[in-house]
């Protein structure tokens, strides 16, 4: 008798009648759900899958990402500019030059406690180009400061560094009738 395997079910070439507990069924494990407190420690792979959410959330979450993305890159690029040489050397200056000093009084600091530095600020390529605000204990106004690097090597010119006033008035703090400081450096490199 040769018995040959078709569909899960075994036959008999030379009988007609189907073998007594001759289909091999497979049965597959039931995982019972979990009752109200116990934990679910299995799944089967075969459940059918959650239903998809909304759109809308993924609709909301990306612009909300990039405007997020967004802030925190202007926040780190500004940062990187007040911590800079140019910034907290202009701030130094300003504290110390009188008529500054006479018109915010003392404490010269930045307004805010983080500071917006506006403007270019590029000392690879010979362009400085800010402003930023400050306070003191008479007053507050707008620090602006421009210097430029005509030749590669060369040394930097300071075209307007002025202080406004947040009543109008504005002060030149560049003082361009005094001395050069650095004469030997600027005929070395004629």
């Amino acid at each position: 008798m040769v018995i040959r395997t078709t569909n899960c079910c075994l036959f008999s070439s030379s009988s007609r009648y189907l073998l007594r507990n001759a289909c091999s069924i497979r049965s597959r494990k039931i995982t019972i759900a979990p009752k109200t407190g116990q934990v679910l420690t299995e799944r089967r792979s075969d459940r059918a899958l959650p239903a998809v959410g909304p759109r809308r959330s993924t609709l909301i979450s990306v612009p909300v990402f990039l405007v997020i993305l967004g802030a925190s890159t202007l926040a780190l690029f500004n940062y990187q500019k007040s911590s800079t040489s140019v910034v907290s050397s202009t701030l130094y200056a300003l504290r110390v030059h009188p008529e500054a000093r006479q018109l915010l009084g003392d404490e010269i600091t930045y307004k805010y406690k983080m500071p917006w530095i506006s403007g270019k600020l590029s000392q690879l390529h010979g362009d400085i180009d800010i402003s930023y605000r400050v306070k003191g204990t008479k007053g507050e106004g707008l620090m602006r400061f421009k210097s430029v690097r005509k030749t590669r090597m060369g040394m930097f010119e300071t075209l307007r560094w002025d202080l406004i006033m947040d009543d109008g008035r504005q002060v030149v703090l560049l003082d361009n009738s005094k001395a050069d400081p650095f004469p030997q450096l600027e005929s070395l490199q004629s």
